[in-house]
């Protein structure tokens, strides 16, 4: 903006020097710098400001568009409905049939029960049991049998004795 070099300021601080005198220099500069910081937080204020009334204008149309999104949407309609409504007609119009079976001379029971169709029900999500999974127990490491260790590397290693059964009497006899 302004093009000020070091050679400039030099030069403006030289007249500052002569024509306010030493001896008020100090207090002038004092007001100079105070009506910079209140130039400085001002700029700042009208910048935040200015940020957040774009950030408003963003959130309105990120908002107008969210509107018509849902709007779309709303034509849409129900697909899982849909879709159940569509699979129940089709059961409707088709009902299951029963093969036809021949009753076998010794079984009147099953001729009887093979003339009468079945009742035709229609499959309802909502009359199965849920479903529970149980998360997996964990299971234990095998634990190997400790091995004794060798004296040596020369001396073979006895295998150490297996105690003899426990019998129902204690290890008495009987």
């Amino acid at each position: 903006m302004f093009d000020l070099g070091w050679g400039k300021i030099i030069i403006i601080a030289v007249i500052a020097l002569v024509v306010i005198g030493p001896k008020e220099l100090p207090a002038v500069l004092r007001t100079a710098g105070q009506w910079m910081g209140k130039i400085r937080r001002m700029a700042a204020e009208f910048q935040s400001q200015f940020q957040e009334a774009m950030r408003e204008a963003e959130m309105a149309d990120l908002k107008k568009s969210i509107d018509s999104i849902t709007d779309a949407t709303r034509g849409i309609g129900d697909p899982l409905g849909t879709v159940t409504r569509n699979i129940e007609s089709a059961f409707a119009d088709n009902p299951a049939s029963t093969p036809a079976t021949t009753p076998a001379a010794g079984e009147p029971a099953a001729a009887a029960a093979a003339e009468t169709p079945a009742p035709v029900t229609e499959p309802s999500v909502a009359a199965e049991p849920p479903v529970t999974i149980e998360p997996p127990v964990p299971m234990e490491p095998a634990t190997a049998p400790p091995v004794p260790e060798a004296a040596g590397h020369n001396e073979a290693v006895a295998p150490t004795p297996t105690p003899p059964p426990a019998s129902d009497a204690g290890g008495k006899a009987a």
